[in-house]
């Protein structure tokens, strides 16, 4: 297996000048698209029909249900008229027969062009969940597992010809296996389609794209831009390429390797050698070393500099292969937060360097993909999505262990917008796992698969192992040993921070060794609501920890939105269908009360706006209260930025991809300068002085100096009841200081609420940061004592009718509360306190 070494040259030169990579043997043929035909079998009876020997020139797929690749089965029946939309009312339920069945993807394809010494492979990027492959009658072989790619030879089946139509036709058939039904039995090799955000209907369908790949007889399998930063300001591309060569005999090969700049202006790098490629596949290294090395950063820390690598691989005059590989240069590194003990308080460190640049993440859970059912949603949502969650001022996205690893473009908008990705590599949100190593091995190799894609994309700069995984192990010990091999796996295939699971401060995590302050899960406000008003928990219960992988409050999303997915007859009070797409109906009602002093229910619209206040006003606080700790706290993420069906959940953007009100909330205290007011408390009595204090909170590895923050206090009427200035002589880079207490004796006229306004200007009279809050007139121990109380009626209604999950407590007719009978059709059942 040896590799010999024969020639190496470097040559700086400009763009395309000196070498030209089009001519080679690789052919991408896309077979994606609405020609594709599928059909319903019962389990196991496909096979004895004969579907997988549907002759090649037939036309029998013609009269099949009409879908389209990538897609998924729910969609396509959608669309055929079998079903009814599952996003619509509680249409869900009556869908849930699709997955007791098989189901058959047919397409029917030319192939004209001769492939004489050359290799086809036909190529699935994803396939949900289990299938197998037949082309003209030949069966390929079969694959399970959502998230890795896989591929068939498919040479000696291919049916050619360039004038005869009937024996160039083709036929590949796939047949969808019936969809798991236990998560831990598949966990890690398929998304959980469970969690308080949808309902039991379990996706299935050929998700990514498939295509037919022709390349000569040595060809690329994979390439890893592996760089490092010298001290000097240069780098050192290592490209890591692993070659296989389909031949029997020994073949003589040129690497020919260029280097530009994607997104920038550099001078073009050529590197040639070449190498001895025995039978199989070998690993190939070759580093090209950059003088003046252009970093990527993420947008608020720098410029997001791409580079484009392509390598031409030739024997002689003929180019077996060539491979394009986008990356960045960037050095990811993480430290121990300040003023918590190492394996004392935390096991790991929590603070995120970029290049050396301290990265204080402002992030939000994903929730992704856009839909779960993946035909309903495009690539041009991906980049809609990203561009919003940027411009409201988040710098990072987390995607988090009931969601999976996302598409290639995902990362590439990723990369272009300088957003970071902060992934659970394989979707693991569950506690229970199979034990033995043949189904252990299967999950570390899909890992392991899914950071091999991903991992040239330098927005990618944290890997998470589990995501509230150790919440319900039966072997907390066997969990943790389970996700620390995990991180071993993949960190031998990318240089990126790992930790094993969030948040680890749960009582089964503490039993299997992990420390007390390893991240909080700031969700107790919503799950025990009523226990503390939100400013009273999240100064209590939700402070003094290192980072917040999830900061969660619900909303409902806007009327024109809630139109589309809920009977008309359902929209006001809130029916059935409200319940079934999650609507906490009384935690809603609850937490519109903690922010307004009301439960806002005249009106459909003031209802609905209300909640999404409320998440904003929840968000805006809470995340301000976090950021005042840094660098202490190192990061926070919002549970979630999006969801994958239209719910009445987390999202901040709901699943029409329409922001909701709480978005200008996040974006106002997301923004990296950021100038804002500490409060202990939102009622205040008109005899009592409003005190707090102004702080600044610079994210920016920028300094301003001679800037002016003005200070305002409104009634309710408008009038001013207090306006201040402030001279600001510096504020540092990267800095969270307190600048200015404030107390004013000036609410005695007030009637319910007040306003506070503040402005940040630099030495140039330029606005550089704006903030404004609401306070509400009241006593701070009488309101919680109301909250406590409701808390205990809460709690009374839930258990008595069905538990947390269960819609049908919120409806009298559903569960015969005073009498009441669900007995027709005909009712419209109205939540209970509308």
């Amino acid at each position: 297996m040896a590799v010999i070494f024969c020639l190496v040259s470097l040559v700086y030169g400009q763009p395309n000048t000196t070498l030209s990579h089009d001519e080679n043997s690789l052919s991408v043929r896309d077979l994606s698209g609405m020609r594709w035909r599928f059909k319903m079998m019962l389990p196991g009876e496909g096979v004895k029909k004969g579907l997988h020997k549907l002759p090649s020139e037939d036309i029998e797929t013609l009269v099949w249900n009409n879908a389209s690749v990538p897609g998924d089965v729910y969609t396509d029946l959608w669309k055929a008229g079998v079903i009814e939309d599952p996003y619509f009312g509680r249409n869900s339920v009556k869908a849930q027969w699709v997955q007791q069945y098989e189901w058959w993807y047919a397409l029917q394809f030319r192939v004209t062009e001769d492939i004489e010494n050359q290799v086809v492979d036909v190529l699935f990027e994803g396939v949900d969940y289990a299938c197998e492959v037949w082309l003209n009658g030949h069966y390929l072989g079969k694959h399970e597992g959502v998230f890795s790619k896989f591929s068939f030879n498919v040479n000696e089946f291919l049916r050619i010809s360039k004038d005869d139509v009937l024996k160039s036709k083709n036929m590949l058939v796939i047949k969808l296996d019936t969809p798991p039904q236990v998560n831990a039995f598949v966990a890690g090799k398929k998304t959980p389609w469970f969690g308080d955000y949808w309902r039991d209907l379990t996706p299935i369908g050929i998700w990514r794209p498939v295509k037919l790949v022709t390349t000569g007889k040595v060809r690329f399998k994979d390439v890893y831009a592996n760089n490092t930063i010298n001290k000097d300001g240069s780098a050192d591309v290592n490209l890591e390429m692993t070659v296989e060569n389909t031949t029997n005999a020994a073949k003589e090969m040129s690497f020919i390797a260029s280097l530009e700049g994607k997104n920038f202006k550099m001078k073009y790098i050529k590197v040639e050698f070449s190498k001895t490629i025995p039978p199989g596949t070998h690993k190939i290294e070759e580093n090209i070393k950059v003088k003046d090395a252009q970093l990527w950063y993420p947008w608020d820390l720098g410029k997001p500099n791409l580079y484009k690598a392509k390598i031409s691989l030739k024997e002689g005059d003929i180019n077996h292969d060539v491979n394009e590989t986008v990356f960045g240069i960037r050095e990811v590194t993480s430290k121990w937060n300040p003023g918590f003990v190492k394996n004392v308080d935390v096991t790991f460190p929590r603070s995120t360097y970029i290049n050396g640049k301290f990265h204080f993440i402002r992030s939000a859970c994903w929730g992704g993909p856009p839909d779960i059912f993946t035909g309903r949603t495009s690539v041009e949502e991906y980049k809609e999505l990203i561009r919003l969650a940027k411009e409201m001022n988040m710098n990072n996205i987390r995607i988090f262990g009931w969601h999976p690893p996302e598409i290639p473009e995902f990362y590439q908008y990723a990369d272009e917008m300088g957003m970071t990705i902060w992934q659970d590599m394989i979707p693991l949100g569950t506690g229970n796992i199979p034990t033995d190593e043949k189904n252990l091995a299967e999950i570390f190799n899909e890992g392991v698969r899914v950071i091999k894609e991903r991992r040239n994309h330098p927005s990618l700069i944290m890997m998470e192992g589990g995501e509230e995984m150790m919440f319900r192990t039966r072997d907390p010990k066997f969990g943790r040993k389970f996700l620390e091999r995990l991180g071993d796996s993949l960190q031998a295939y990318a240089k990126l921070p790992y930790v094993p699971d969030s948040p680890m401060t749960d009582h089964v995590a503490q039993k299997a060794g992990f420390k007390p302050k390893e991240a909080v899960h700031a969700l107790r406000y919503f799950y025990d609501m009523g226990e503390w008003l939100h400013e009273d928990w999240y100064q209590t219960k939700a402070d003094g920890y290192p980072i917040v992988p999830e900061f969660a409050i619900t909303s409902v999303p806007s009327v024109e939105s809630l139109k589309k997915f809920i009977p008309e007859e359902e929209l006001w009070p809130p029916g059935l269908s409200w319940g079934h797409h999650w609507a906490d109906l009384i935690r809603l009602r609850m937490q519109n009360w903690d922010v307004f002093g009301s439960e806002m229910k005249s009106s459909l619209e003031e209802f609905v706006n209300a909640t999404q206040d409320s998440q904003g006003i929840i968000f805006q606080n809470g995340i301000e209260h976090f950021r005042r700790d840094k660098p202490s706290l190192s990061g926070i993420a919002l549970c979630h930025y999006i969801t994958y069906g239209p719910d009445m959940k987390w999202g901040i953007v709901d699943n029409y991809q329409k922001p909701k009100r709480s978005y200008n909330f996040v974006q106002k205290a997301y923004q990296p300068l950021l100038v804002n007011f500490e409060f202990k408390k939102r009622r205040w009595s008109t005899k009592e002085p409003f005190v707090g204090n102004i702080w600044v909170i610079n994210d920016y590895y920028k300094s301003y100096k001679d800037c002016n923050v003005k200070f305002q206090i409104k009634d309710d009427s408008g009038k001013v009841l207090s306006q201040k200035s402030f001279d600001v002589a510096s504020i540092k880079e990267n800095s969270a200081q307190s600048f200015f207490r404030i107390e004013e004796k000036v609410l005695k006229n007030v009637k319910e609420k007040f306003y506070v306004y503040l402005e940040l200007t630099d030495k140039k009279g330029k606005v550089i940061s704006k903030n404004d809050y609401f306070f509400l007139i009241g006593d701070q121990k009488t309101a919680t004592q109301r909250f406590n109380k409701w808390k205990q009626e809460r709690l009374e209604q839930e258990n008595k009718h069905g538990g947390y999950g269960s819609y049908y407590h919120f409806f009298e007719e559903l569960t015969g509360q005073r009498g009441k009978k669900y007995d027709s059709g005909t009712q419209r059942p109205r939540a209970i306190g509308y």
